[in-house]
């Protein structure tokens, strides 16, 4: 490869800032997360002692408004106080939400989950699109770079249950521990921006000109017809992500309770937290991202990468996948018996390749199909579609003691009844859009989609 050819290739200093800082914020969000519906559950540690069906939707209605609540979010960015500030500002209230759970008392905890909910809207969708912002339209490094910010991502979604939940499950510690030690994450994050925006994001994330920002209902110019069909292949692939992630997030729900009370948890004689399988996705997801990132820069210059709604079914399919090992394991779990963590493990590792294929590119898809006045407020619409899937996926996880009496319906028996739900609606939504592939196309007008 010459030196012009590797230049190219590499990536641009502010994406290793933006890495890190989403590293912390995950790190915050993924470690009180994998203890939430465990703590909402327990009566013997200081929890609330709900019923599982209970904290599931607690659990999918909090997902809602952290991934939902962003579009607003990103519409004052646009609009109104650029992507930096709308960052600052989001990270101090997440901290203060964090710190709020960390009171063991029931008004803070609630006041705590209502915190990091709107300090995650104005958060979330910006520090994204700063990342989209650092590459020219038709970049052939921007899927790449979003893969390896996606592993900022993950490094803190690894991070974040291992040290949360050692806390919340320790006996000398405890849940409130957990909590606090998340907004810890939240305020490095912060401070590490603040110190080296200026040096590594010089110009990115300002506020909008004042004539754009006089304009907060509809933009200064109409948009194009090219615009608008973008927008709407945009929009398709958005309701597509919604059944991969009402399957994927069963592991915060359904799957934590299988890890809890159905897998052996021994390793050297000691009883290793149920929280810490949560972290399974990530370090799958971390051996592999810079495997994905080398091959859709490579494919890329030989104009042979699988485009957006291809990889994106073939994400439905692996997740598809992913369940058909979670029926076998909760078949053989049935009647009492603990088994072995390879099947949580295998699935996970099936979802992760499928996570791969689908997230870090539906966020680079979002920064080339929107509009550059809307693109904040379209990142937004990205996490309300995640949102819409999180409520869905915390209802489901809700019905799974009915599933497994045969209320609903009977199939295989047992807990094995519900996780085939999620085989059968990913692979079915998988194929549809395989067969949508060639409009998504024709409406992204070359797009790179």
């Amino acid at each position: 490869m010459s030196l012009a050819e590797r230049a190219a290739v590499k990536q641009p200093r502010g994406l290793y800032l933006l890495f890190g800082v989403e590293m912390w914020e995950r790190f915050s969000f993924y470690g009180m997360r994998a203890m939430l519906v465990l703590f909402l559950t327990d009566v013997q540690r200081g929890g609330f002692g709900w019923s599982k069906p209970t904290a599931d939707r607690l659990f999918g209605l909090y997902g809602f408004l952290a991934y939902a609540l962003p579009m607003a979010g990103g519409f004052l960015a646009d609009r109104f106080i650029g992507t930096h500030r709308s960052m600052v500002i989001g990270g101090c209230i997440i901290a203060a939400g964090h710190f709020c759970l960390a009171i063991p008392a029931t008004p803070t905890f609630f006041l705590g989950l209502g915190l990091v909910v709107l300090g995650t809207a104005f958060f979330k969708p910006n520090v994204s699109t700063m990342v989209g912002q650092l590459y020219a339209p038709h970049d052939p490094r921007r899927d790449g770079g979003f893969t390896i910010y996606y592993m900022g991502i993950n490094v803190g979604a690894l991070l974040g249950p291992l040290v949360c939940g050692y806390l919340a499950e320790s006996p000398r510690w405890g849940w409130h521990y957990g909590f606090g030690a998340a907004g810890v994450g939240m305020v490095l994050g912060l401070l590490m921006y603040l110190r080296l925006k200026a040096r590594y994001l010089p110009g990115i994330g300002l506020p909008p000109s004042p004539r754009v920002a006089a304009s907060p209902i509809a933009p200064a110019t109409p948009l194009t017809r090219p615009e608008r069909d973008c927008l709407i292949a945009l929009c398709i692939i958005i309701v597509f992500t919604i059944p991969f992630w009402a399957a994927f997030e069963q592991t915060g729900t359904s799957m934590n309770f299988f890890a809890a009370e159905r897998t052996r948890r021994v390793a050297f004689g000691h009883t290793f937290p149920a929280t810490w399988f949560q972290s399974v996705n990530s370090a799958i997801l971390l051996a592999s991202a810079p495997i994905f990132a080398w091959m859709w820069t490579a494919l890329a210059r030989r104009g042979r990468e699988p485009s957006t709604p291809v990889k994106m079914g073939a994400a439905l399919l692996l997740v598809a996948i992913g369940f058909v090992v979670m029926v076998v394991g909760a078949r053989l779990s049935d009647g009492g018996a603990l088994v072995s963590p390879f099947w949580l493990v295998a699935t996970y590792a099936f979802h992760t390749f499928g996570e791969l294929w689908l997230s870090p590119i539906g966020l680079s898809t979002v920064t080339k199909l929107a509009p550059a006045r809307l693109a904040s407020l379209m990142m937004g619409v990205w996490f309300f579609g995640t949102g819409t899937a999180e409520y869905l996926a915390g209802h489901m996880a809700g019905l799974t003691e009915r599933v497994e009496r045969g209320e609903l319906f009977h199939l295989l028996g047992g807990q094995a009844d519900f996780f085939l739900i999620f085989v059968i609606s990913s692979a079915a939504t998988g194929l549809l859009l395989f067969a949508l592939s060639p409009l998504i196309r024709r409406l992204s007008h070359g797009r790179d989609v």
